[in-house]
């Protein structure tokens, strides 16, 4: 499980073989889970931002395991700033039910509004990495990096994203109002609760003007559901003899680590799909292992909602000279995640390595580039519905879909050669002058 697409890595954190004088201020429950907390960082955690200090960490765990708490609530709010010292937004603790919660939400059921948060490291804000397709948000018109400033008038300001998702879920049927700002002016946004169902992939075929089928596939997020359905995808289009395929990652905002590994396989015969570096190093490396469904071309879709898992397979194709991307750079989101359970039920995230692509590329901040830029107007992306993607009304996969046609063409190409003894002229110019 992750959040914005790291490791699932669900473990009770050992006993702390510290002193005598330290270990008998922790035989009560809250000091208990608040020094799991701290040992889990202490052995596991990656600094990106330069704020961590052994030796200040440990001074901290003195201090604030020598002080008395009343409630678990008390020694939650103490390991809350206990981890935001640390300057990670994505490094956090959850109690027990946002634990919970936090576990639904990559099944591939829950109920809200369907859009997923981030906080902006810099700015503090709480920002929509991706609304999630056929959602409230997503039908209301809600956008990747939109800012949310207020939640039923309540400010954000000094809000986690764990805070927000408590007011933002309700009850289905119920109203929550978002104070959205977008480039400079803020707009409210009134949506229902729902339940979201949410189906990992859709796939049609769609014929290009010179006849070729194009097999669309649209990822929307890597949850449990994802590997499977994709698989279902490619055979169903395999069947129906396909030319190629567009693969339509846009707003797809990450989810599960090892469902864009498996996904990656499916498109892969060999190479590395993605590594990951820890703060000892290099410490793993996943590969394609031989049974790609499929050796159809195939275009990329991306754009700045593109993020985490999403960023992980598209670097995965792209250094592999398996696709070609299509779009606008990703969202820049490249930090694994240990999502690590505590004793009383209560969890925490914690930043453990960053993501490299085949090529060695930090995608963290970084993004992915497109090999073919391909950008979508103001009005257009207002008056684009859910039915129109992937269509010739998506001015951005008609761009992917020309990519692949040129493709096509360049492939049949290097099939056919030159047959001095016939007038194939085509063949003998080669694709680049046609």
């Amino acid at each position: 499980m992750s959040v914005g697409g790291g490791v699932l890595a669900v473990a009770v954190a050992s006993p702390f073989l510290g002193a005598p004088s330290v270990a008998s201020l922790i035989t009560d429950s809250p000091k208990e889970v608040m020094d799991q907390a701290w040992q889990i960082v202490f052995r596991d955690y990656l600094d990106t931002n330069g704020n961590y200090d052994a030796g200040r960490w440990r001074t901290l765990r003195r201090d604030l395991l020598a002080r008395s708490y009343g409630s678990p609530d008390e020694s939650y709010e103490a390991i809350r700033g206990m981890l935001a010292s640390l300057d990670d937004p994505y490094t956090r603790f959850l109690d027990p039910q946002e634990f919970k919660e936090m576990q639904i939400d990559t099944s591939g059921e829950l109920t809200g509004v369907g859009i997923q948060l981030s906080l902006d490291k810099d700015t503090k804000e709480l920002v929509v990495v991706s609304p999630i397709e056929g959602t409230p948000a997503s039908r209301a018109g809600v956008q990747p990096k939109d800012v949310i400033v207020a939640i039923d008038g309540r400010s954000t300001k000094g809000m986690t994203t764990e805070d927000a998702v408590k007011l933002i879920r309700g009850k289905r049927g119920t109203t929550v109002t978002l104070s959205l700002r977008r480039r400079g002016s803020v707009m409210q946004v009134p949506l229902e609760r729902d339940r979201i169902e949410i189906h990992a992939v859709n796939h049609q075929v769609n014929t290009t003007p010179d006849g070729r089928k194009v097999g669309y596939i649209r990822l929307k997020q890597f949850n449990a559901n994802a590997t499977k359905e994709m698989r279902a995808a490619i055979k169903e289009l395999e069947s129906q003899e396909v030319d190629g395929y567009v693969l339509d990652l846009r707003s797809n905002p990450g989810g599960l680590l090892m469902a864009s590994v498996e996904i990656a396989r499916q498109w892969l015969d060999e190479g590395t799909i993605v590594s990951t570096k820890t703060r000892d190093g290099i410490q793993d490396v996943k590969r394609a292992n031989g049974r790609a469904l499929t050796e159809a071309p195939v275009v990329i879709l991306v754009n700045e909602g593109s993020a985490s898992a999403s960023e992980i397979l598209s670097g995965a194709l792209q250094d592999n000279d398996r696709a070609v991307l299509v779009g606008q750079k990703t969202f820049g989101k490249g930090l694994v995640q240990s999502v690590r359970s505590l004793s009383d039920g209560s969890g925490m995230t914690v930043t453990i390595a960053k993501y490299l692509t085949p090529d060695g590329n930090d995608i963290h901040k970084h993004g992915i580039r497109p090999d073919v830029p391909a950008e979508m107007t103001k009005k257009e992306i207002e008056s684009l519905t859910v039915e129109d993607l992937g269509s010739s009304k998506d001015s951005q996969y008609r761009v992917a879909e020309s990519t692949l046609v040129k493709q096509l063409r360049a492939a049949a190409g290097a099939a056919t050669g030159f047959d001095p003894s016939s007038a194939n002229l085509p063949a003998a110019l080669g694709p680049a002058q046609r």
